[in-house]
């Protein structure tokens, strides 16, 4: 039986490789995402190619054709819903669907944020209110 579009579980490697392809301004190519991504972490072509056509295939990336006529991939939504996406499912799979430890996190100084993350976050708390 088949994947359908938007469904399964994402590994570890494979968050990173979203977030990695969404934080780009243009779809990237499959030699630049072993590049820039994938020799880093000593993976091989075959495996990011097999990574980006999982992610494709799950309704993350959608895939076309470069102007060198190779395969280029970009994400299938704007980059905040992508990274909106990847939170709410660390906060589902790793803190069991509460936000409160991450929030004990930051407040208890495990992050070092700026003056204007603290701020943004203080507007965001404000709209909760």
């Amino acid at each position: 039986m088949g994947r359908r579009p938007g469904n399964g579980a994402l590994g570890e490697q494979e968050t990173e490789l979203l977030r990695f392809v969404a934080e780009q301004d243009a779809a990237l190519t499959v030699r630049e995402a072993v590049a820039s991504w994938g020799e880093p972490r000593s993976l091989a072509r075959t495996t990011v190619l097999t990574m980006l056509e999982r992610l494709r295939e799950k309704g993350h990336l959608v895939r076309e054709r470069s102007p060198e006529d190779s395969w280029a991939y970009r994400p299938a939504r704007p980059r905040a819903e992508v990274l909106s996406g990847l939170v709410q499912s660390f906060v589902e799979r790793t803190l069991g669907g509460s936000v409160s430890p991450f929030v004990s996190y930051l407040a208890e100084g495990g992050a070092t944020l700026t003056a204007d993350e603290r701020a943004k976050l203080k507007a965001l708390l404000e709209t909760l209110e």
